[in-house]
C-alpha cells in the first residue's frame, strides 16, 4: 500500500510516498481503508524535529506521519465489538504508538477500536477527518478544562483556524456569548459560524479590551499570561491549546501558581466524545469547515500551507478513494 513516511528531520519536502506492508489487525483493533486525513500542526512539529524531544521520541529511520482520518473498515480483530467490516468510521489512527508502521496518510490505517467512532452520516469523508484532534481539543478545552457553562462568556483567540472553527461552534451549542479573534480576512467566516462578536486582531487587542470572559480557548498564544488575566473573570480559565511548542515550558511551570485559572493539556481520543461530535454534526450544530483538500501524493505542499499558519478550518488528503456519499 502507499503512505507517507520520512526518515529525516526538515521541511516538508522530506516527505515521501512509499510502498509499505498493508497492516494486520491485532485482537483489539480495527483496519481501516482510508478515504481521507486532516493536517494538524502537530504533524508540522514532528516533520521538523522541533522541540528535540520529538527527535527523542521518533528516532531514526522510516517514520510514519498522520493522526486523523475517516475511512470504512474492512477487516476487525477477533476482540473487536463495536464494528463491523463495512462501517464507516473517524478518529484517529496511530498504530501502536508514533513509531507505529503508518500514520493516517496511508492507504490503510489499524488502530485500536477506542479511537474509532462511526461516522457523522451527514458529512463528506473529508470532512469527517478534520473533526477528531481539532473537533476534540475544542470540546475537551472548553467543556473539560473551561468549564464552560450556558450563558457565559468566552473568546476563542484564533476563531477561524482547525481548532478554533470548531470551538466557535461548540460554545454556541453549549449556549454562551462567543467572541471570537481573527484576521480580517476571516471576520466574516467566524461570525457565520456562529460568533456573536469578532474582534479583528489587526485593529484591537483584546487584553486591552474592557470585555472580562469566563473563559479565554488560546489556540495562537501571542500574549502573555500578564495581560491575559486582566480580561478574566475572577474564576475565569485561560485555556491554552496552541501556539510555539516552546511556550508551554515556561507556562508549565506558571500554571501551579495561578489558582487554576491557566490551564494547558493535550486533547484525549475518547469514544465518548467522538460519539458526542458525531451527535453535534449531525443535530446541524456543528458543520466542520475544510480549507482545501490536497492528494496523497500532495500531502508536503498540505504540510506547507498549514504550517504558514493561515488556514480557514482545516486542510484535509483525500486518499485513493471512489466517490462517495456523505
Amino acid at each position: 500500500m502507499k503512505a507517507i513516511v520520512y526518515r529525516d528531520f526538515g521541511t516538508s519536502d522530506v516527505l515521501n510516498v512509499e510502498n509499505i506492508d498493508k497492516p494486520t489487525p491485532a485482537d483489539n483493533e480495527v483496519l481501516v481503508a482510508v478515504r481521507a486525513a486532516a493536517v494538524n500542526m502537530f504533524d508540522w512539529y514532528m516533520v521538523r524535529g522541533k522541540p528535540a524531544f520529538f527527535r527523542l521520541i521518533l528516532g531514526s529511520g522510516k517514520k510514519p506521519l498522520g493522526v486523523d482520518l475517516a475511512g470504512e473498515v474492512e477487516a476487525v480483530g477477533r476482540s473487536v465489538t463495536r464494528f463491523k467490516p463495512g462501517d464507516h468510521v473517524f478518529g484517529t489512527g496511530r498504530g501502536k504508538g508514533v513509531r507505529s508502521k503508518a500514520g493516517s496518510f496511508a492507504e490503510y490505517v489499524s488502530t485500536p477500536e477506542k479511537t474509532l467512532a462511526i461516522k457523522p452520516r451527514n458529512v463528506t469523508f473529508e470532512q469527517a477527518a478534520a473533526v477528531p484532534v481539532a473537533g476534540l481539543t475544542a470540546l475537551q478545552g472548553l467543556r473539560d478544562h473551561g468549564r464552560l457553562q450556558r450563558g457565559q462568556k468566552v473568546l476563542i483567540n484564533g476563531a477561524s483556524g482547525g481548532v478554533g472553527t470548531f470551538a466557535v461552534q461548540i460554545a454556541k451549542a453549549f449556549g454562551a456569548d462567543v467572541t471570537g479573534v481573527c484576521s480580517t480576512r476571516n471576520v466574516d467566516m467566524v461570525r457565520g459560524i456562529g460568533a456573536d462578536h469578532v474582534i479583528d486582531y489587526t485593529r484591537e487587542n483584546f487584553t486591552a479590551g474592557a470585555t472580562r470572559y469566563d473563559v479565554i480557548l488560546d489556540i495562537v498564544g501571542n500574549h502573555p499570561w500578564s495581560a491575559v488575566r486582566r480580561v478574566l473573570t475572577d474564576s475565569g480559565k485561560y485555556v491554552i491549546v496552541g501556539g510555539p511548542p516552546a511556550r508551554a515550558i515556561p507556562l508549565m511551570v506558571l500554571a501551579p501558581f495561578t489558582r487554576g485559572k491557566l490551564v494547558l493539556f493535550i486533547a484525549r481520543a475518547k469514544p465518548d466524545d467522538l460519539g458526542l461530535m458525531r451527535e453535534l454534526i449531525e443535530r446541524g450544530e456543528v458543520t466542520p469547515v475544510v480549507d482545501r483538500s490536497y492528494k496523497l501524493e500532495e500531502t508536503s505542499n498540505a504540510l506547507r500551507y498549514v504550517a504558514a499558519g493561515h488556514t480557514r478550518g482545516k486542510v484535509v488528503v483525500a486518499i485513493n478513494r471512489p466517490e462517495e456519499s456523505a
